[in-house]
């Protein structure tokens, strides 16, 4: 497997602003050829970037395939004091495809990713952003609050001692928890280079601040549901059944919502599916973008 050292090659960091803040210094990587289609892969929550390593060398080879760790995550930068919110990190997505003069993009995300990409599509359909997205497949994630079913440690981390929580969580408490979401186990070896990248800039420090995002979902509830459900592009759902937090009850409300829905049953596979199950997601995403003749 490679190390975080081979991640890390064709990588830069970039400085971002945002509003009323500093600027801060992000991780971004891309690769393949720029003539291709532009794929943004979005992470989920609390991992990072190095989500797509399994299958990023393939989507490469078809795709000019760009990533980034969000602000909070990953090797980027931690700030204690900054409003962490979808907002934030949707501007943070509109500044580096403007950067890399990208006008047209489709999106591969996950979990938290997902709502980043819901908040990206509830502003295209008010004709705001200056790009286009143009397809959008989905991994398993809280796209529908109302059928999310959060797991202790989620909660423990949004209650009133949260950053107490925070503070004392350590790879023994991560690998439990990432066990209890997986059908499939990641092998220790990997969860340790997720978990570095977790304590990378002291990232425990703000686990408690990330993850109000779950407060944030169910606020703008109906702005981010009926961006899925008046998308007028090609979009799939690729959902790993056995995942406890956002499984088989948010493909059967996905189905019950979306019109003419696009979506993918993995069965015994978990809340990861990238991890547990690469080659499967490849098939099922490659299959979407040829039968809408996105790639060859």
């Amino acid at each position: 497997m490679p190390t975080l050292t081979d991640w890390q090659q064709d990588s830069y960091f970039q400085q971002f602003s945002f509003a009323k803040e500093a600027d801060y210094s992000i991780f971004v990587k891309h690769a393949g050829d720029t003539n291709n289609p532009a794929l943004l892969l979005i992470h989920g929550f609390p991992t990072s970037s190095y989500d797509w390593q399994p299958i990023w060398q393939s989507l490469s080879a078809q795709f000019h395939v760009i990533t980034l760790d969000m602000i909070g995550f990953g090797l980027s930068d931690k700030p204690t004091q900054f409003h962490y919110s979808f907002a934030a990190q949707a501007n943070l997505i509109e500044q580096l495809l403007a950067s890399l003069k990208i006008n047209n993009v489709h999106i591969l995300s996950h979990d938290y990713g997902n709502t980043v990409t819901q908040e990206l599509l509830a502003r295209q359909q008010l004709n705001q952003p200056n790009y286009r997205i143009l397809s959008t497949v989905l991994l398993n994630g809280g796209i529908f609050p109302e059928v999310i079913h959060p797991i202790f440690i989620q909660r423990l981390l949004l209650s009133p001692l949260g950053f107490l929580v925070a503070k004392g969580m350590g790879f023994k408490a991560f690998k439990r928890n990432f066990d209890t979401i997986c059908t499939i186990n990641i092998s220790e070896s990997e969860l340790q280079k997720h978990w570095q990248l977790i304590k990378h800039h002291q990232g425990e420090r703000v686990f408690h601040k990330l993850i109000q995002y779950m407060k944030e979902r169910k606020v703008n509830r109906d702005r981010w549901v009926n961006a899925l459900i008046d998308n007028p592009t090609p979009m799939r759902f690729i959902n790993g059944l056995d995942d406890p937090i956002s499984g088989q009850d948010m493909l059967e409300r996905y189905e019950t919502l979306i019109d003419t829905p696009d979506a993918i049953s993995l069965h015994d596979i978990g809340h990861y599916p990238q991890l547990e199950a690469p080659s499967l997601v490849l098939k099922h995403a490659m299959a979407f973008w040829q039968r809408h003749q996105i790639i060859g």
